[in-house]
């Protein structure tokens, strides 16, 4: 039986396992184009400049109000220029085997309205990156998100136009889905994210009656014995090996599932799931993701690592003895900098991990995952302490061949990160020739 590259295996219960592509089961007459994708990793709170930026090393956090700040804070050289990524900064060097797959991207700035909350507008308008003052009925720069007008594109085709994935377990409710939330429909309307494994599991899988069973894997394995006859030994290797990585999940989700339900007997000061490993959840949420542009569920994700400002606390798996706030320690960067840089350092592993799993995953013609993927890591501030919104942390990773990697791009000043959305909406097949406040494409990025 010939069938595309989304088959599903079905098995009772409702349960359904999307399948990577096969070669064994491919249309030999009508091959399947391999789709890019994109997915975007998003880290609250900015970074600390002098681990994230080359040549901040000995810059001590200037003081002044934000104005003064924001313009004395733009260390990089304010001139364009592109440079091999060489020698990368202790906050960068998770990435080094990855180097040539990915791009240092600095010098890019937003445009921050007055009259609201600095953070509120850091993770919301961060796709949006509308002009300032333009929006009405909004008090920032709110309006459709990058990830939706590429999903009007390129979503048709997939069973979900967009996924949203969240790393923020916490139920507090001290601040506003402006926080909390990077993807929006449009202004005022969220495109709400889930935030937990087990729930993001079930909607990818559909497995309706899984408290009756064991796990998706075992209510699809008669399905997936028949099937394996039909597979040559290359797509049997990988077949099992996809099938243990569905494993792997379920078998994680069990284990954090079972600690926090021992954790909930125990008297905490701060909520449960601050003790949870927290390296172990977003690793986890980012493999659910990457099986779902694996799998052709959606060619458009977007991650959130953590909230923009709550003071919710996190175990940070092995950096301290307690849970943390981020936010708490961003305003006290001088005497915290170099827990910080640790938090800095952790949230770029986790970046590290997913784009060396996409890298590993081969697709139907002998490229990659990561090849076809436009993952890119950022944040909505350049300094997490003095909320500048210019000079943005970005890197992206991969793109193959359409785009050139392993540089260290400097943009002119001024520069809007909405012309790196706009590269990559163009890169994603979408005849557009603006995008919210972009002035032209990054073609250094460009192959």
């Amino acid at each position: 039986m010939k069938t595309s590259r989304r088959q599903f295996l079905r098995g009772i219960g409702g349960a359904t396992l999307a399948l990577p592509w096969l070669e064994s089961l491919a249309d030999a007459k009508n091959p399947a184009k391999t789709p890019l994708r994109m997915a975007h990793f998003y880290v609250p709170i900015g970074v600390v400049r002098r681990g994230f930026f080359p040549g901040e090393a000995n810059d001590i956090i200037p003081k002044g109000n934000l104005g003064n700040v924001m313009k004395s804070l733009g260390k990089q050289d304010p001139k364009h220029s592109v440079k091999p990524l060489e020698k990368l900064t202790p906050t960068i060097q998770p990435l080094e085997d990855l180097k040539q797959h990915v791009n240092l991207i600095t010098g890019m700035d937003r445009t921050f309205q007055h009259g609201t909350d600095v953070h509120a507008q850091c993770a919301s308008c961060y796709l949006s990156s509308a002009t300032a003052y333009t929006i009405k009925g909004s008090a920032w720069p709110l309006d459709r998100t990058l990830d939706h007008i590429v999903a009007d594109h390129v979503g048709e085709t997939t069973p979900f136009r967009t996924l949203e994935f969240s790393c923020n377990s916490h139920r507090d409710n001290k601040e506003s889905i402006y926080f909390d939330n990077i993807s929006w429909y449009g202004t005022g309307h969220l495109a709400p994210s889930i935030r937990h494994p087990r729930k993001m599991y079930r909607r990818l899988f559909s497995n309706k009656e899984i408290s009756r069973y064991r796990d998706v894997t075992s209510l699809v394995l008669e399905d997936a014995r028949s099937l394996k006859k039909d597979l040559g030994k290359a797509d049997r290797d990988k077949f099992a090996e996809y099938f243990e990585s569905i494993r792997a999940i379920e078998t994680q989700m069990d284990r954090l599932e079972a600690m926090k339900a021992k954790l909930s007997k125990v008297d905490f000061e701060e909520p449960t799931e601050a003790y949870l490993p927290r390296g172990d959840y977003i690793r986890l949420m980012g493999d659910l993701m990457v099986t779902a542009l694996q799998t052709g569920l959606t060619n458009v994700a977007t991650f959130m690592v953590g909230p923009e400002r709550w003071d919710t606390p996190y175990m940070f798996d092995g950096l301290f003895k307690k849970p943390r706030s981020h936010h708490g320690m961003s305003h006290n960067q001088t005497k915290m900098i170099d827990d910080l840089l640790k938090v800095d350092r952790f949230h770029m592993e986790q970046f590290a991990y997913l784009v060396r799993k996409m890298e590993s995953i081969n697709e139907a013609d002998g490229t990659t995952l990561l090849d076809n993927t436009l993952f890119t890591y950022g944040s909505g501030l350049g300094d997490g302490s003095t909320h500048q919104y210019n000079d943005l942390p970005i890197i992206m990773a991969g793109g193959g061949a359409r785009v050139k990697t392993g540089l260290h791009i400097n943009m002119p000043e001024g520069t809007p990160v909405a012309n790196l959305w706009l590269t990559q909406a163009k890169l994603m097949g979408l005849p557009l020739k603006e995008f919210a406040d972009s002035t032209k494409q990054v073609s250094d990025i460009i192959a």
